[in-house]
């Protein structure tokens, strides 16, 4: 049996067809073209079909069809509740697709939750029930896996831990509140810190590295001008990872996980400048922290392919 997962981005639809052993064994990717919901249903339906069709695969032997949305959804019902970046507001997504596919199970997921639910079937410990996935992007994206089922809370609206407060009366957030997580700890948010950083201090190696333009910072700044002793790039991502480590810290103090993944481009930095200071710090907040077992902090390992693997895999 094949499972479908399809991954809805804000630029691109990216749909995957996953086996019994949770492998993508082919993929299919078209740019997202929005007219309507009922063209989206539509294209949604035909991206599915035409990836089963086009790797010889009758639709006999589709288990499920797994969509991932950027935002909430009710699975129960099959609607898409509301979408970030585009213009979905209460889409019965299943119905739609039905028109086209009618019989085959459908199932609606949070994009990030799907991720978290990849990264939970992909995991080496297979005896995890509890993991939590952080992604860190233009926002922070989290996806909560409890007792090895998604908590999406009685709403789908669960697991936004990027809109967590960590500073009060902080910076403002697109989502209406201040002092979000994602202000200070996002992919996003260390490059305005770079950047912050370097008009402070013209003498710092990053404007070398920058080429002396704002406009190539980037998340790996930072930490490769720390790496070179650069003092202002040493400050910045100890800041950073001190708004990082608060954010997991109330996590852990609240869900007590098994696992956190870090996912995301500054995940991917070296472990001893990243993940083993981070164990550290995050450790040092949190209640339990004498107890002989604690919560690990990893890296997320199936990138791009975790949202379409977790959107296959909701069936289950």
């Amino acid at each position: 049996m094949y499972y479908i997962g399809i991954d809805i981005g804000g630029t691109n639809l990216k749909a995957g067809l996953v086996d019994e052993h949770y492998r993508i064994t082919a993929t299919k990717k078209m740019p997202l073209h929005f007219a309507s919901m009922e063209q989206m249903g539509e294209t949604l339906a035909g991206m599915a079909a035409a990836l089963v069709e086009e790797n010889g695969v009758d639709r006999a032997q589709v288990a499920s069809v797994g969509m991932g949305f950027p935002g909430p959804v009710d699975d129960r019902r099959g609607v898409v509740i509301k979408t970030v970046n585009i213009p979905i507001h209460s889409m019965p997504a299943a119905e739609m697709f039905h028109r086209r596919w009618p019989g085959v199970p459908v199932h609606l997921g949070n994009d990030a939750d799907c991720a978290a639910l990849g990264e939970y079937y992909h995991f080496e410990d297979k005896k995890v029930e509890s993991l939590i996935l952080v992604t860190l992007g233009t926002g922070i994206g989290t996806g909560i896996i409890l007792n090895g089922k998604i908590h999406s809370g009685i709403n789908g609206c669960a697991g936004e831990g990027g809109h967590i407060v960590i500073v009060h009366g902080g910076e403002q957030c697109t989502c209406g509140r201040r002092g979000c997580w994602e202000r200070y700890a996002s992919a996003n948010a260390l490059i305005r810190q770079t950047c912050a950083a370097m008009e402070a201090d013209r003498s710092s190696v990053m404007w070398e590295m920058a080429g002396g333009n704002l406009a190539n910072v980037d998340g790996r700044t930072a930490f490769e001008a720390m790496r070179r002793g650069d003092p202002a790039a040493r400050s910045v991502v100890d800041q950073y990872l001190a708004y990082l480590a608060d954010g997991l810290a109330n996590y852990v103090n609240i869900f007590q996980p098994e696992v956190i993944c870090l996912g995301g481009g500054v995940s991917h930095e070296r472990d001893e400048d990243l993940l083993l200071p981070l164990q550290s710090m995050v450790l040092d907040q949190c209640f339990g922290r004498e107890a002989p077992r604690r919560p690990r902090i990893v890296k997320a390992k199936l990138g791009n392919d975790a949202g379409i693997i977790g959107a296959a895999l909701l069936g289950l």
